[in-house]
């Protein structure tokens, strides 16, 4: 046996064939290599089934394929055996995030960092999924404490200066950013972040230190994707527009093969959750304090949000997730996986439901009666918005679709796997379309599409009429929604704090390099056609 195996206590009762297997399982699980990792694992399965170790690591393939609840089953089959064990919990409350449980993520990290205050890990990833619950203040506390515990802990450090950066803390952040680069070049979240603030100009030094630490030894496939989006947009600023697509296309490849998108599936996901959506409803009114903002990443739903929360009876919230967890614990307690039991509810069980989020959100609404939830992704959800919340209103967010689909390109989106691919975009983005269509058509009264184009064309007649349909009475401070304070947490924060602008249309400058995209959407050709990807 190895000197690794002979000192990982975590390994004890395994003999040394199988301590290797092990190993070899999680380096490839460390890389991103699922399939690597399933051989060794299966075998080491068929001969130690029930040891934690194997247990811990089978979860981290279930979930690295989707099968979120049966890679919870394994991780607590594993954490029964070894309850002190924080790295355990750490991975728990990894694979609760992953399946959208994030306020269930956050109990199991406040214990595991209760049992091993030193637990680095289980602070930061604690502040991450802070963030991600909106929790700021809290978030700023846990990192300050990885960080406190590990200051060269480059992850830790990058989310702080997130967290400055969607404060508007715009030269505080920078500087965090460029004091992290300055000790470890290679940090990929830095350097993603310094390209995060879109009103900052990445010039030739920037794009000539990108491509040094491409190369470093240091560097994980993580940092090289997250630095090949940093340094498309670096050159980019530079106008440097082929190099910039060709170093779009080699992050994403890393990145399709950590983590591919399978079109079909998804599809017929959305198609089954569309034909099973039930009609019948909760209660007319039930779900008037809240507005919907849904749609495609990078079409302008913060800029909606933004506007929104400057009205004096609305409170932004951020991209909450409690819609997703309701629908997640109704497929627990029914034990049926979503969109199967949609048909099966009645007027009560939508009620439930509803009053269930409003009971999650309740939090958001001290402040001021009515808020917003911007979770793109629930578009996938109008119809059972419609059922459980029938009081609600949905805005649909729409822009045009080559440039909302190469915005979506060229965007570092850990998890959003079908943005890597022109292919899969336009797959996604025609699901979205007719999905979209479809519910304004039927229920015109409480979904709205508001496009990004005529915003800027028109703004105060635009911002009037969302203004209407949301029930709102006009406020001239929305029309200054950028003077609005607030923490923002999705790429377009700083964006939004400007007044409306003309120029953020890319396509136009790509030319015939978009062609292989313009084909994927059905869109007429420019010229000849000089790249795929």
């Amino acid at each position: 046996m190895n000197s690794e195996a002979n000192l990982n206590p975590l390994l004890q009762g395994l003999d040394p064939a199988a301590a290797n297997r092990v190993i070899a399982a999680e380096q490839a699980l460390a890389m991103g290599r699922p399939d690597q990792a399933a051989g060794p694992l299966g075998s080491v399965r068929a001969s130690h089934p029930d040891h934690p170790e194997v247990l811990r690591l089978h979860a981290s393939l279930l979930s690295l394929r989707g099968e979120h609840r049966y890679a919870l089953r394994e991780m607590r089959r594993a954490l029964e055996q070894r309850p002190q064990e924080t790295l355990y919990h750490n991975a728990l409350a990894i694979f609760l995030a992953e399946a959208g449980e994030l306020d269930q993520a956050v109990d199991v990290l406040q214990h595991a960092c209760q049992l091993q205050p030193s637990f680095v890990l289980a602070w930061y990833n604690l502040g991450l999924f802070l963030m991600r619950s909106a929790r700021f203040d809290e978030a700023r506390t846990a990192l300050r404490r990885a960080i406190q515990l590990a200051p060269d802990y480059a992850a830790a450090r990058a989310q702080l200066a997130d967290l400055l950066r969607m404060d508007n803390f715009r030269e505080e952040a920078i500087a965090e950013y460029r004091k992290l680069l300055a000790e470890q070049p290679w940090a990929g979240m830095a350097w993603w972040g310094l390209a995060e603030i879109k009103t900052l100009r990445l010039g030739a030094v920037d794009s000539d230190a990108i491509r040094r630490a491409l190369i470093h030894p240091r560097a994980s496939d993580g940092d090289r994707v997250a630095m090949g989006f940093a340094l498309a947009k670096a050159l980019d600023d530079q106008g440097c527009y082929a190099e910039a697509m060709q170093a779009l296309a080699a992050a994403n490849d890393i990145a399709r093969r950590r983590r591919a998108w399978h079109a079909a599936g998804f599809a017929a996901t959305i198609e089954a959750i569309r034909s099973a959506a039930c009609t019948t409803n909760a209660g007319q009114e039930l779900g008037s304090e809240v507005i919907f903002i849904v749609g495609m990443p990078r079409s302008g739903s913060t800029l909606i949000e933004q506007i929104l929360a400057t009205h004096s009876n609305v409170e932004g919230t951020a991209e909450l997730t409690d819609l997703p967890l309701v629908i997640a614990e109704e497929s627990n307690r029914r034990k049926q996986p979503y969109p199967q039991w949609l048909a099966d509810m009645g007027a009560d069980d939508w009620r439930r439901l509803g009053q269930r989020y409003l009971e999650r959100t309740a939090r958001w609404r001290k402040r001021r009666p009515i808020i917003t939830d911007k979770l793109p992704n629930n578009w996938m959800h109008i119809g059972l918005i419609r059922a459980m919340l029938p009081g609600a209103r949905v805005v649909i967010s729409r822009r045009d679709a080559l440039e909302t689909c190469f915005s979506c390109y060229r965007q570092y989106f850990p998890g959003n796997d079908y943005t890597r691919t022109f292919s899969d975009l336009a797959a996604y983005w025609r699901s979205f379309d007719a999905a979209a269509n479809y519910w304004v058509q039927k229920e015109p009264a409480h979904v709205y599409q508001h496009a990004y184009e005529d915003l800027i064309a028109e703004p105060e007649t635009q911002i009037r009429a969302l203004l209407k349909f949301c029930g709102l009475s006009f406020e001239e401070a929305c029309l200054r929604f950028n003077e609005t304070q607030r923490a923002i947490g999705t790429p377009s924060a700083m964006q939004v704090r400007e007044p409306l602008r003309t120029d953020t249309a890319r396509a136009s400058r790509y030319g015939e390099w978009l062609n292989p995209l313009r084909q994927a959407l059905f869109l007429p050709l420019l010229g000849e056609q000089r790249f795929s990807a």
